[in-house]
């Protein structure tokens, strides 16, 4: 008989715990494993097609700031008739602020409770950061006594979720190394395409947002090209920054030297296309595109503010502080550039597996315990 399991914390958009979520399914044995998913908003589930393939049952309900009255009574039905048929209710989220799910899943007797941290900071700003936070902290404090399994994607995620007091268990965010591995084909095409023959790629991947630190990127990039003017930045994503960001981009006159390509499917073909990774993010708890980059073994100029010691697989990867400013990592990339190459897909294998970040042996590890 199967073990059936309920997920909380993917959206429609296809981020972090996103592809953390897929990259473990799409290695799993579904045949002894069911996997349904409940998610808060009524926007198609992110990587739809493939969580269907996989015989998945996606349940939608209201958000909670919306309408918390008509959410919370559809949440509460639903475990009530259907959430009491799972085995354990797998919890992913970035904090503490909302943990109805659990509580509910405590109510009506679902056996295995765990909660997962994905990251080491509050993500929302303004009003909405502060209500989070106050709500984290309470719930901080609580959930000890709502869940039974605590784990977390890294050391600093772990500490900024859970009282000192927990248990945690690190599962990592393993990805398939061969599927982003260099692919000169894929750059040349995209070389081709968008016309940057002899020009230096510098590329950056994830959400427009704050947290991902855009503005800096492109301070460093500006400082870079007065050095290395055949230069070009790529950033590949989208989110709620986008305008803002074409903005500055005008205000400096860097439209010709900066493509904002959006979200891209083909990461294996983008992350080949870079000379250099730069990625000065504010805060992670640990960064599936680091993970995916060094899959494909470019060299990389990352902020040490993404655990560095945990994800740092290869020997091009360099971090540094963001206090430096950006005129140093400016010159951090110059020193890349001329330095440094891209490392061996061999190499970059033994690393995975040594660090175990490979998905297919990881993803064995968190079978087992499922089927407990």
């Amino acid at each position: 008989m199967k073990k059936k399991i309920l997920i909380w914390g993917m959206s429609d958009f296809p981020g972090g715990i996103e592809n953390v979520i897929i990259n473990y399914l799409s290695n799993f044995n579904l045949d002894r494993l069911q996997f349904d998913f409940i998610i808060s908003g009524f926007k198609k589930i992110a990587y739809a097609e493939r969580i269907e393939k996989m015989g998945s049952r996606v349940f939608y309900f209201p958000k909670k700031r919306k309408n918390p009255y008509k959410y919370y009574r559809e949440l509460k039905k639903f475990f009530k008739n259907t959430g009491n048929k799972y085995d354990a209710i797998w919890f992913n989220s970035n904090d503490l602020a909302n943990i109805d799910c659990l509580k509910l899943a405590k109510k009506v007797g679902i056996k295995t409770r765990i909660i997962h941290s994905h990251n080491s900071r509050i993500t929302g700003t303004g009003l909405n950061a502060i209500r989070k936070k106050v709500f984290h902290q309470i719930n901080k404090q609580n959930i000890v006594n709502i869940a039974t399994d605590y784990w977390a994607c890294s050391t600093v995620a772990a500490n900024w979720m859970y009282p000192k007091n927990v248990r945690v268990k690190i599962i990592k965010n393993a990805i398939s190394q061969k599927k982003f591995e260099f692919s000169n084909k894929k750059r040349e095409k995209l070389i081709k395409k968008y016309s940057l023959q002899n020009s230096v790629i510098i590329g950056n991947v994830g959400r427009l947002y704050f947290q991902k630190n855009q503005f800096f990127t492109i301070e460093v990039f500006r400082k870079f090209l007065k050095k290395v003017p055949n230069a070009k930045l790529v950033l590949v994503g989208d989110g709620p920054d986008r305008a803002k960001i074409l903005k500055r981009l005008e205000a400096l006159r860097l439209q010709d030297k900066v493509l904002l390509v959006g979200q891209q499917s083909d990461m294996q073909a983008w992350y080949s296309l870079f000379d250099i990774f730069l990625f000065p993010s504010l805060f992670e708890g640990l960064s599936v595109a680091l993970l995916e980059a060094q899959a494909n073994g470019v060299p990389i100029l990352s902020s040490d503010r993404v655990s560095p010691n945990e994800i740092k697989l290869n020997n091009n990867f360099y971090y540094m502080s963001l206090n430096q400013g950006s005129r140093q990592w400016s010159r951090n990339l110059l020193y890349i550039l001329y330095h440094s190459k891209r490392i061996d897909p061999v190499e970059i294998h033994n690393n995975f597996i040594l660090h175990g970040y490979e998905i297919r042996t990881a993803a064995k590890r968190l079978e087992e315990f499922f089927e407990k």
